[in-house]
């Protein structure tokens, strides 16, 4: 198991920050080899499933995730999802944080929980590696995307 944190301060506003972070599908666009597919209908809301099929071929894998705290930023409130990762082989959770920042920017806190079952901890390290890289560039695209 790996934890991990991503810090970003962005110009952009709370709502739009939040917007970019949390448009399921557009993941797929940042993320190689990877499509999103959202089972839920739309607004997200608390119970909304998704998953991102990652891989190809016989090397792929579904990624589903439930959002388990839906709360948008409001009137400059920091906004929060929580999501719960529920599939045959990637399992944890992620938090989305969104608040105010310096001079009208935002601030974006990306938390997560990730394990692989069974992946032994003695690859931790490399999947920590691993993960910060990707989330972080993921995160750094969503951001850039207008």
């Amino acid at each position: 198991m790996v934890n991990f944190l991503l810090e970003r301060t962005v110009p952009l506003p709370l709502d739009e920050a939040w917007g970019r972070l949390t448009e399921w599908p557009r993941h797929a666009s940042v993320v190689p080899l990877t499509r999103v597919t959202v089972l839920t209908a739309p607004p997200t809301h608390e119970g909304t499933v998704f998953v991102a099929r990652s891989g190809i071929g016989p090397l792929a894998f579904d990624d589903r995730m439930e959002v388990t705290v839906w709360r948008p930023p409001t009137d400059g409130v920091p906004g929060l999802c929580r999501l719960e990762k529920r599939g045959r082989v990637v399992l944890g959770w992620a938090e989305i944080e969104v608040r105010p920042g310096p001079g009208g920017r935002s601030r974006v806190v990306w938390h997560e929980e990730l394990r692989v079952r069974l992946l032994p901890s003695l690859f931790d390290p490399l999947l920590a590696g691993a993960a910060r890289y990707v989330f972080g560039r993921a995160v750094n695209r969503l951001l850039r995307m207008g």
